[in-house]
């Protein structure tokens, strides 16, 4: 037993500290795994809560961008309607102004018709003054020559 004593004498001296410092290191390991693994636990809560925080705001965001587009879409219902009530309005007053064109150039013709018809009346009047003129020249040549002829017998008649 004596080889049986100084193998395990060699054991115990060698590799028992050895054994104790593997023991050693072991319990560190296990302690540094362990605190790993909450240091890990808490990173996954940690982008548990940011997952769901990027949830929460891309919900929200979602939310905004749809009330956006809500608002916009209104805003174009809005706006075509006031366009469309402003073409109406424009051509409300288009015809309206047609209208009264119309109406003014209506009455301008008939104004210039007016004026054409008593142009045409004077002018047949002057016309009928100028044939006047001419027959009063007429008979006043005729009624000078029948002067002329009176005094003429009457040098003859009285002067003689």
């Amino acid at each position: 037993m004596d080889i049986k004593e100084a193998v395990r004498s060699v054991f115990k001296e060698f590799m028992l500290p050895e054994l104790e410092s593997i023991k050693q290191e072991q319990r560190e390991i296990k302690i540094a795994v362990e605190l790993i693994s909450k240091r890990l636990d808490d990173v996954n809560l940690h982008l548990a809560d940011q997952s769901r925080r990027i949830d929460e705001v891309r919900s929200e965001l979602s939310a905004r961008i749809d009330e956006t587009n809500k608002r916009i879409d209104e805003v174009r219902t809005e706006l075509t309607a006031r366009i469309d009530e402003t073409n109406k309005r424009i051509d409300e007053v288009r015809s309206e102004l047609s209208s009264k064109i119309d109406e003014v150039k209506s009455d301008l013709t008939s104004r210039i018709d007016q004026t054409n018809h008593r142009i045409d009346q004077l002018t047949f009047q002057v016309g009928k003054v100028a044939q006047e003129l001419e027959r009063l020249k007429r008979e006043e040549k005729v009624m000078a020559d029948v002067l002329d002829r009176l005094r003429y017998l009457e040098k003859r008649v009285i002067g003689e």
